[in-house]
């Protein structure tokens, strides 16, 4: 089973009080059931306020952007290289100094590194995210910063940040290049490993679905390969590891097939994470963008 539902197991008294609770709620308030799932599914794991917060790399200056009622936090060199921006996105329970060894891989290459942390993740504001914010995010920050006069050439993107930054690539924003690292392929599948951890039925399953595409505004279906692919103009590099335990490899085959001249570079024994500081993935990352 996914690392996701490992932790679940590890901390596993929260687990089977969690599964009570819905249980409970699904036999006697349905509707509360299916909210109170929707809240649970779109909480970032552990929490924003319960994770530790170590001190920042020197050198690095951050900035604090309103959005969607949370707020969005962006890194950057203090002492930046002279050449083209590049915006590095983390992942779902993840945080911006993940990035942090790329980024000095790319600033060595002479490009110039912006770290994206997302509504509650890291030291951004907020409670909850999702997918579909993820991706309006991408997109509002890129067009921020065009306007800025720093426009990024490339995203950089881990997990489901890298299902947004393909969804968002495919809708117009305007890139060189994408990088999708360990993306998933099926926001949908991953409902499906959500509701078996919490005990879910399927009618609850498929109803908090539904309660978070209406609220949304978009399906889950719209986020993978074989709708996004076509409509990606940017080249892109899909980085994906044979034994990652977290979304298959087969979903970086899936994008990697999907998207018109998309390279696929595969990687055996690094799991979901230590791709981003493997240094033979650094390496082909900096040389792909530079």
């Amino acid at each position: 089973m996914p690392l996701q539902s490992d932790f679940y197991a590890r901390t596993s008294p929260s687990t089977r009080l969690l599964r009570w609770g819905m249980a409970a709620s699904q036999r006697l308030w349905p509707t509360l059931a299916v909210r109170a799932a929707a809240r649970l599914f779109g909480t970032p794991w552990p929490p924003r306020w319960l994770a530790r917060r170590p001190p920042w790399a020197a050198g690095w200056r951050r900035s604090a952007w309103p959005f969607e009622g949370a707020s969005l936090g962006l890194y950057e060199p203090a002492d930046p290289a002279p050449g083209p921006f590049v915006l590095l996105v983390h992942g779902w329970g993840d945080h911006a100094a993940a990035w942090l060894p790329l980024a000095a891989a790319l600033q060595a290459r002479g490009l110039r590194p912006i770290l994206l942390e997302m509504p509650a993740h890291g030291r951004s504001a907020g409670a909850t995210s999702n997918l579909p914010q993820f991706a309006r995010a991408i997109d509002y920050v890129c067009a921020r910063l065009r306007e800025q006069g720093r426009a990024p050439q490339a995203v950089v993107a881990h997990s489901l940040a890298a299902n947004a930054g393909a969804y968002a690539a495919s809708r117009g924003l305007d890139l060189a290049r994408l990088v999708l690292l360990a993306p998933p392929a099926s926001p949908q599948a991953f409902t499906r490993l959500f509701a078996q951890v919490f005990g879910l039925s399927e009618t609850t399953r498929a109803a908090m679905q539904s309660h978070i595409e209406a609220r949304e505004a978009v399906l889950m279906a719209r986020f993978e390969p074989a709708a996004v692919g076509p409509r990606i103009g940017a080249a892109t590099l899909v980085v994906h590891d044979r034994q990652d335990r977290v979304n298959r490899f087969a979903d970086g085959q899936a994008y990697a097939q999907a998207i018109p001249g998309a390279r696929l570079l595969a990687t055996e024994g690094l799991g979901h994470r230590r791709l981003l500081k493997d240094g033979g993935v650094l390496q082909a990352v900096a040389d792909f963008l530079a």
